[in-house]
C-alpha cells in the first residue's frame, strides 16, 4: 500500500520506517524542512536505536516532504501522528491535530478515490468522533464513512525499543468508524501474528490512556513499596521478583527507583486528571500515582545529604540526563528535578549522558557537561539517574554513589546508597 505519515517525530518516523521495511511505500510530511532533508538522505532527525539503519536501508520506499498534496496524491491511507502537548491545566493541546486535519481534508477535496484517515496521535476519548470527523467533512466537502474512511489506531511504542515494539507488538488496536475502514486496516496488518482488538473509536482512544495510566501506577506503587523497604532494610527487588511470578501481577514495570518520565506517561496522566475534573469524576488513584512520582526523585538528594550534609560549593556528578536509556529524550526526565534541587542547594553540577546532553543544555546551559562518564567520577559524589549500559563499566571504588536506577556495579563504591534498596 501507499501510505502518508503526518508528523515525523518518534511515533510518525518509527511508524513510517517500519511500514517501509514491511514493503509499503511511505511519504512522511513535516513542517520542518531540516527534518525532511535528513529523512530524504536516510538520516534520522531523532535518536532511536536502529532507526538510522532502517531509513538508509529502505530509502527507495520512504521519503519526506512539507507538501500534503504531493504526499497524499497517490496514497491509500494517511496516518495522523502529530504531537498533542499539554496545556497549562493538564489537558491536551489539539492545535496541531486540528491544523493537520484541515490540511488533510483540503487535500482530499479533489481526490476521487476513497481515502482512509487513521489517527495515531494520543487523543482523549471522543476526540476522533467529535473533532476530527467534523473537520474532515467541513474542509473536504465529503462524507466520512462514504467518501472518507476514519479509524483510531493507538501506538504503544517504548522509546529505545520502538522498532521492536512496532514489529513485534503485544496487540494491535483498531477503532473504526465503519466496516470498510476496519477491513482496510485489517488488511494492512494482516502479516502480524499478535491479537487484533477491534472496537469503537472512543474505546481505542481510552485503551491507550488506560494502558499508560496503569503502567505509571504500577511504577509508583512499587516505588512506595520500595520506600518502605528502604526503611526496613529489605531489598525491594527481591520483593518485586516474588510478586512478579504471580501471573495476575507480572514482573515488568516493577523496578523501583526514581520514577517515570518521558513524552507519554506524564502528559497522559495530566490529561486524564484534567478530563476527570471536567467530568466531575474523582480520579484518586491516578492523582496519587502522579504525586508519588513527583516526590520520588527528590529522595535521591535527601540520601545524598546524609553523606554530604552541606551541598553548597560541592561538585555533584550526575550520570544520565535522558528519561531512560537508548534515547535522547529529556521530556520529564527525573534528572530535571534532581538538578534543580542540587542547584537550589548551591551545588556545582557536572553531568554526562551519551545522547541527551545537547537537549539538556537547552534547559541548563550553565552546568559542566563532561565528554566522558569517567570525568563525572571526579566529583565529590555521584548520582545515577539513567541506566545506560556504559555506566556499568565505570570504576566506582572510593566514590560516594547514590543510585536511582539499581546499577549493580556501582555497589563497589566506598559509600553506596540505593534509593529504594
Amino acid at each position: 500500500m501507499r501510505l502518508t505519515i503526518i508528523g515525523s517525530g518518534y511515533v510518525g518516523l518509527v511508524t513510517g520506517a517500519c511500514f517501509a521495511k514491511l514493503g509499503h511505500t511511505v511519504t512522511c510530511v513535516d513542517i520542518d524542512p531540516e527534518k525532511v532533508q535528513k529523512i530524504n538522505k536516510g538520516v534520522s532527525p531523532i535518536y532511536e536505536e536502529g532507526l538510522d539503519s532502517l531509513l538508509l536501508t529502505y530509502q527507495d520506499r520512504i521519503s519526506a516532504t512539507t507538501d500534503y498534496n504531493k504526499a497524499m496524491e497517490q496514497s491509500d491511507i494517511t496516518f495522523l501522528c502529530v504531537g498533542t502537548p499539554s496545556l497549562k491545566n493538564g489537558g491536551i493541546d489539539l492545535r496541531y491535530i486540528k491544523e493537520s486535519t484541515q490540511q488533510i481534508a483540503s487535500t482530499l477535496k479533489n481526490k476521487k478515490n476513497r481515502h482512509l484517515v487513521v489517527v495515531k496521535s494520543t487523543v482523549l476519548p471522543g476526540t476522533t468522533q467529535q473533532i476530527i470527523l467534523p473537520l474532515l467533512e467541513q474542509f473536504s466537502g465529503k462524507k466520512v464513512g462514504a467518501d472518507i474512511g476514519l479509524a483510531m489506531n493507538p501506538e504503544f511504542l517504548k522509546e529505545g525499543v520502538a522498532i521492536k515494539d512496532f514489529l513485534e507488538p503485544d496487540r494491535i488496536v483498531i477503532g473504526s468508524y465503519d466496516e470498510k475502514s476496519r477491513t482496510t486496516l485489517r488488511e494492512l496488518y494482516k502479516t502480524f501474528s499478535c491479537p487484533l482488538v477491534e472496537t469503537s473509536l472512543s474505546a481505542a482512544e481510552m485503551i491507550k490512556y488506560a494502558s499508560n495510566a496503569f503502567l505509571a501506577t504500577k511504577i509508583s506503587f512499587i516505588n512506595e513499596i520500595g520506600n518502605l523497604c528502604k526503611k526496613l532494610d529489605i531489598d525491594t527487588y527481591d520483593v518485586a521478583t516474588g510478586m512478579g511470578f504471580d501471573k495476575r501481577i507480572g514482573r515488568p514495570f516493577l523496578d523501583s527507583g526514581i520514577g517515570w518520565g518521558g513524552s507519554c506517561f506524564p502528559k497522559d496522566i495530566d490529561a486524564l486528571l484534567a478530563w476527570a475534573k471536567e467530568l466531575k469524576e474523582p480520579a484518586r488513584i491516578i492523582e496519587s500515582t502522579r504525586q508519588v512520582n513527583a516526590d520520588q526523585p527528590l529522595r535521591l538528594v535527601e540520601l545524598l545529604k546524609k553523606h554530604v550534609p552541606k551541598l553548597k560549593g560541592k561538585t555533584i556528578g550526575v550520570l544520565g540526563l535522558a528519561f531512560k536509556p537508548n534515547t535522547d529524550d529529556i521530556r520529564d526526565s527525573r534528572a530535571i528535578p534532581i538538578v534543580k534541587e542540587l542547584l537550589k542547594h548551591g551545588a556545582l553540577v557536572k553531568a554526562y549522558d551519551p545522547q541527551a546532553m545537547e537537549n539538556f543544555k537547552k534547559l541548563y546551559p550553565s552546568l559542566t557537561y563532561c565528554s566522558t562518564a569517567d570525568e563525572v567520577l571526579t566529583a565529590d559524589a555521584v548520582l545515577i539517574t539513567t541506566k545506560w549500559n556504559e555506566f556499568s563499566t565505570l570504576k566506582y571504588q572510593g566514590k560516594i554513589v547514590i543510585d536511582g536506577r539499581r546499577l549493580e556495579q556501582a555497589k563497589n563504591a566506598k559509600i553506596y546508597e540505593g534509593v529504594c534498596w
